[in-house]
């Protein structure tokens, strides 16, 4: 079998920076060399492009980050160039200008396969006001939610909090609406707390989310496929602290349990694997997604949200629920790739 070319996108100028290149690393590690020939293209993060020499350099000092700073895009030939050799391309950059349908826009316009979800689905999940805006609409159920945005607070944080009050009520958490990872998440126990929990989630995004705190588990459900997509088993996830915070999922330090598969009835189970394929579809994801739940002491099911660029190292959920599936993580990886393969030669063929 020849070999094809696959960019693995990889840092951005987002707070996920370092979870992408943790992401990545294991990707790279993982692919079939049989059957991949891996082109490491990282992105600074002042949003310059690194060369794949200059990429590969700094993964095999270990950086956890970018020390090279590159050039930016349209002055960097040779990281563009090593794209357009490339067959498909796993854009592995989390958060904005990443994950938000930026860098899916350019790959559609350069011509180019790329993993996962499309310009739209990519959008939509990376503005949590927009998702779950979208799955109200469409009758999927989630918890109570208002938006705030940057300026309204500033103009009247009275009114804003008074609006809290009365439709969310505490505990409640503030999120900015486009992040990711729990970045600039905070919880308000009381409207005391709000204040500083907006001045955190305003220093990420110019709109915040604000959400009622559901007393429940947090389990989640992979995704995988184009026109028919599949459910993998649940998985819960039992926080080392109050909530799944950013130290609570990446600190070395973290005592976080992942419990797979959860322990939950069979027809529980399969509630939430028909539901993640819903939301995974009205959203029009293709490729893979984690779809997250809250799951209430009564067995009732409520839609968090749909990451459409999970964390991707090898003990990360995502490869893991698909691995318990009986979907080995090399092999997983190669299914997703043929994905945006067969996704672009369909477009084509239109």
């Amino acid at each position: 079998m020849t070999k094809q070319r696959v960019a693995v996108i990889l840092g951005g100028r987002s707070g996920e920076h370092q979870v992408s290149i943790t992401s990545a690393r294991s990707v790279i590690e993982a692919l079939d060399r049989e059957r991949w020939e891996v082109v490491p293209i990282g992105i600074s993060r002042t949003g310059n492009w690194l060369t794949p020499k200059e990429t590969q350099a700094d993964l095999d000092a270990g950086n956890r980050e970018f020390a090279t700073n590159g050039q930016p895009m349209l002055g960097a030939p040779e990281a563009l160039a090593a794209l357009a050799s490339c067959d498909v391309a796993f854009p592995l950059v989390h958060g904005t200008n990443g994950e938000d349908g930026t860098l899916q826009g350019f790959l559609e316009l350069a011509g180019i396969p790329y993993a996962g979800a499309g310009v739209a689905a990519s959008a939509i999940g990376m503005d949590k006001a927009l998702m779950k805006a979208l799955f109200r609409e469409s009758g999927i159920p989630v918890a109570r939610y208002s938006v705030i945005r940057s300026w309204e607070y500033t103009l009247a944080p009275n009114d804003s909090m008074a609006l809290i009050d009365e439709s969310i009520g505490f505990p409640c958490f503030v999120k900015p609406a486009n992040g990711g990872s729990s970045v600039g998440v905070s919880q308000a126990r009381s409207r005391e707390d709000l204040p500083e929990a907006f001045k955190a989630a305003f220093a990420y995004d110019d709109k915040a989310i604000v959400e009622q705190a559901v007393i429940g588990r947090e389990v989640e459900c992979s995704v995988l496929g184009n026109e028919y997509p599949e459910a993998s088993i649940v998985g819960e996830i039992v926080p080392d602290r109050d909530f799944y915070d950013y130290d609570s999922k990446y600190a070395a330090s973290s005592t976080t349990q992942l419990h797979i598969p959860a322990p939950i009835t069979e027809g529980v189970a399969r509630d939430i694997q028909r539901l993640a394929v819903r939301m995974y579809q009205v959203m029009g994801c293709e490729g893979y997604a984690r779809v997250d739940f809250f799951l209430t002491s009564a067995d009732r099911v409520l839609a968090n949200e749909v990451n459409t660029i999970p964390g991707f190292t090898s003990i990360s959920m995502y490869p893991k629920l698909w691995e318990a599936s009986g979907l080995p993580y090399s092999q997983l990886l190669t299914r997703i790739l043929e994905l945006a393969l067969s996704r672009h030669e369909r477009r084509n063929n239109r």
